[in-house]
């Protein structure tokens, strides 16, 4: 998920129209979609021109078409009845299965903690309450159990207009309305930093519903504020260095943690994204991050944060976003731990870090950087993992080899690695150290040529089949003359998936092989340029593939963010995407979120009976809808707010689906 302005700073949602981001990146890298379009153009027209010719001399185009839909229909890996795409104000799930409300925004957490009541909240409270806009959902196991465990959530960012009651007021002005944003109180600040971070929470199912264990005894919220750990090669480095920590070893807080993951040895990592809004001020002429800081769009100042908070403020800690962009691993099995960012991950805007154990024991962690013509990356560690002894583990993170890639027309990928001293990355280009090289990944990757991609989001390793999805989600930026073999859509509206295998079919190979495998968007609008397979109905393409898992028996589901009224015609939500045989690109519509949320997660229970999912920012933007009869950019909150109900599509949510009677879903 991008973060913007719309159409004040306070007014943060993600309309399709504003979510690429800045852009910040100035080389002449090539993009993935001139790769891709060389990569098409070369081998693929011909290879796939010659064959539909000369298979139509003796087959009717019809016949052709009626024979693939009988293929994809019978060989699908999934198996339920499709939902109808559409737009209203709830939530819907495929006939046969349930969607029931597991935690919202608000929700007590602990045996203390006060009930939620919009019109008096206060960080004490939300605290110890569920946080706001939730992405990741990650579920670890106690005892080993598949209905007793360990819910932890991100929570991304904050919606004030939707948070708080009044502060957006309606003006005239030349017989046109607008809206105004009063300024936040240093109490509403609060809040916000409050609602910030991530949730670790115990729960349990009970007669077939899961529920939250309030008083269980690992239950935490991290937010803002908590105190956290810089480790790895860039703790104590003087370009991290504040008044507050004249040490460079803590940092108050985590923000905006989009997609995550959880590691092999049971540990919750959460992925700092966009940390340029946090940040407002004006560096002192002349200093030295300047470069570093316009490569990140700092500082955007979508929060009010620095006018109560000097660390947000560069003009006053000019270290503190240096402090921000990276991966924090958290002990969920000590609630009194402190979470650490780990360094040597690198840092820019994450989008995720999902794992996987590689041939040899290293774990290797694939990391999208969500804005468009970024890069992806992955992340070997150093040492193996020890599954006989999980307390070896707890420091692999530090020590280890980030990579970028180099996706090429002959359908090859390289990972580079970003190591100081080797190829560009030297004192001749600024870098003193891996600790540089590190707080400037993005530089780093720009000197080594890594290809341009159309906002990498979510990136899933499959155990099962060894292959890796990469989740595009668009790019509206892209020129024609911008296209290349992996991003090969001027104007790409809609995104696209790219899976990849690695060689060897080892993950941590230098070296793999990559293929499209969707390209997103209507499929019956020609100039569109969707490749969903022909037994995909009218429900069940997508566009602006966002977060995505795999489930235990390695099926791809995938997640949207950005259809709409104007974009799509359609909500976002859960699609159930085939990837292997003649059901390939065969893709069918799950669950779909309310009127201006987002998909996010999802996650599968270990047994496959229960998908997690977390409903984002529902009913923002509805203005694009006219049914929905409260625009939320263009009224006084505060005329609704005293009706407040809990079903009311304004609390973000964590959504559990089950199959009715019981049973895997889509089986």
């Amino acid at each position: 998920m991008t973060e913007h302005r719309f159409p004040d700073a306070r007014f943060r949602t993600s309309l399709l129209e504003e979510n690429d981001g800045p852009a910040t990146n100035p080389t002449d890298n090539r993009t993935m979609g001139e790769i891709i379009a060389a990569r098409f153009s070369r081998r693929g027209f011909l290879r796939g021109s010659l064959a539909v010719s000369a298979i139509a001399a003796t087959v009717s185009p019809l016949a052709l078409i009626s024979a693939d839909e009988a293929r994809a229909t019978e060989a699908s890996a999934f198996a339920f009845d499709e939902l109808e795409a559409g737009i209203d104000d709830k939530h819907h799930v495929a006939p046969g299965y349930d969607a029931d409300v597991l935690l919202r925004w608000g929700d007590p957490l602990f045996a203390d903690s006060p009930e939620f009541d919009p019109t008096k909240q206060s960080a004490q409270a939300q605290a110890k309450q569920f946080g706001y806009n939730n992405d990741y959902v990650g579920y670890l196991p106690i005892d080993g159990s598949a209905e007793h465990g360990l819910l932890v959530v991100n929570h991304e960012y904050t919606n004030p207009h939707l948070m708080f009651p009044g502060i957006v007021k309606i003006v005239e002005k030349d017989g046109k309305k607008s809206a105004e944003v009063a300024p936040l109180s240093k109490e509403q600040v609060d809040v916000e930093m409050a609602a910030h971070g991530g949730t670790i929470v115990e729960i349990r199912k009970d007669g077939g519903k899961w529920q939250v264990v309030r008083d269980g005894k690992l239950n935490r919220r991290i937010t803002s504020n908590t105190e956290m750990a810089l480790s790895g090669p860039v703790a104590g480095h003087d370009r991290v260095k504040t008044n507050a920590d004249p040490s460079g070893t803590k940092v108050l807080g985590t923000v905006n943690n989009c997609a995550g993951g959880v590691t092999p040895w049971g540990t919750y990592v959460m992925a700092e994204e966009n940390i340029h809004g946090y940040f407002s001020g004006e560096l002192p002429e002349g200093h030295k991050e300047a470069a570093n800081y316009k490569r990140l769009g700092i500082p955007e100042g979508a929060y009010e944060w620095a006018a109560h908070y000097d660390r947000f403020d560069l003009a006053k800690e000019p270290n503190e976003a240096n402090r921000f962009g990276w991966i924090v691993e958290v002990d969920v099995n000590d609630p009194t731990s402190t979470p650490r960012k780990r360094t040597a991950m690198g840092r820019f805007k994450h989008e995720g870090a999902e794992s996987i154990v590689a041939k040899d024991g290293r774990v290797v962690f694939y990391l999208g950087d969500d804005e468009r013509f970024d890069y992806v990356y992955k992340f070997v560690t150093k040492a193996a993992f020890n599954p006989n002894d999980l307390a070896a583990n707890k420091d692999l993170l530090d020590d280890g080899t980030l990579h970028v890639a180099k996706f090429a027309e002959d359908g090859t990928v390289e990972w580079l690695p970003i190591v100081f001293g080797q190829g560009p990355l030297t004192t001749e280009n600024g870098f003193a150290s891996q600790a540089d090289v590190l707080i400037e990944t993005r530089r780093a990757a720009d000197l080594l040529g890594a290809t341009k991609m159309d906002r990498p989001e979510d990136i899933q390793p499959n155990a099962v089949n060894g292959k890796v999805y990469v989740m595009l989600t668009n790019n509206s930026k892209r020129k024609a003359d911008q296209i290349d073999a992996a991003n090969p859509r001027a104007e790409n509206a809609f995104g696209h998936i790219i899976e990849i295998s690695e060689d060897g079919g080892d993950f941590a190979a230098a070296k793999g092989k990559w293929e499209v495998l969707l390209k997103c968007g209507d499929p019956s609008v020609a100039d569109v340029g969707a490749t969903f397979s022909t037994a995909t109905t009218a429900n069940g393409w997508f566009g602006m593939p966002d977060n995505c898992a795999v489930d235990s028996t390695g099926r791809l589901w995938v997640a949207t963010d950005g259809q709409g009224p104007k974009a799509t015609g359609r909500t976002d939500g859960l699609w159930a995407v085939d990837t292997e045989g003649p059901a390939r690109a065969t893709s069918k519509l799950f669950f779909r979120v309310p009127i201006g949320a987002e998909m996010c997660g999802p996650l599968f229970a270990p047994d496959d009976q229960t998908a997690f999912v977390a409903v984002q920012h529902p009913g923002d933007g509805g203005d694009d809808w006219e049914a929905f009869g409260r625009p939320s950019y263009y009224e006084d909150l505060s005329t609704r707010w005293p009706d407040f109900k809990p079903d009311m599509p304004v609390r973000p949510a964590v959504v559990a689906i089950t199959k009715q009677g019981g049973g895997k879903i889509a089986v």
